[in-house]
């Protein structure tokens, strides 16, 4: 049987919803923001599809998605945009991205210092969990969730 590393790298990044945990190895890119071509009929949450690289991926607002936060990301010139790798295998939409305020933080996980908040609302389907990441609280996003979402309204 295969042992669990003792720590693992993750990235800490703010959104209006608060801060959300990702792995490190999830991130593809992070680009300064600009505006997006809007999806005719989307939800408010899904704010439309960036150009990157050639594809065409959808820009998600993640506090309008989970009605955590307040709703959309302060107009500052630190909004950033995270294209995540979708690992749903969809040929049509293998990244996805969120909207996010300044830069990422890389953080070094150990299980002494990731406290579960189960309880605490983690009832989103988009929303894995709660966690406390060295004090601090983070959102912890269901990517495969958050990929079905996408795809049932974007496809």
């Amino acid at each position: 049987m295969t042992e669990l590393p003792s720590q693992l790298r993750g990235v800490v990044i703010q959104t209006a919803a608060g801060a959300l945990l990702l792995p490190n190895a999830a991130i593809t890119e992070v680009l300064s923001f600009s505006d997006p071509d809007v999806i005719e009929g989307a939800p408010e949450w899904l704010l439309g599809r960036i150009r990157w690289h050639g594809w065409h991926v959808p820009l998600v607002d993640f506090a309008r998605l989970t009605g955590h936060g307040a709703t959309g990301t302060a107009q500052t010139g630190r909004r950033r945009v995270l294209v995540i790798k979708a690992l749903g295998g969809n040929p049509r939409m293998p990244y996805m991205a969120v909207l996010a305020e300044g830069f990422p933080r890389l953080v070094t996980l150990h299980a002494e210092t990731l406290q579960d908040l189960a309880g605490q609302g983690a009832n989103d389907d988009c929303l894995y969990a709660r966690v406390d990441v060295n004090d601090e609280p983070a959102l912890v996003p269901d990517l495969d969730a958050l990929e079905s979402r996408i795809t049932a309204v974007a496809a």
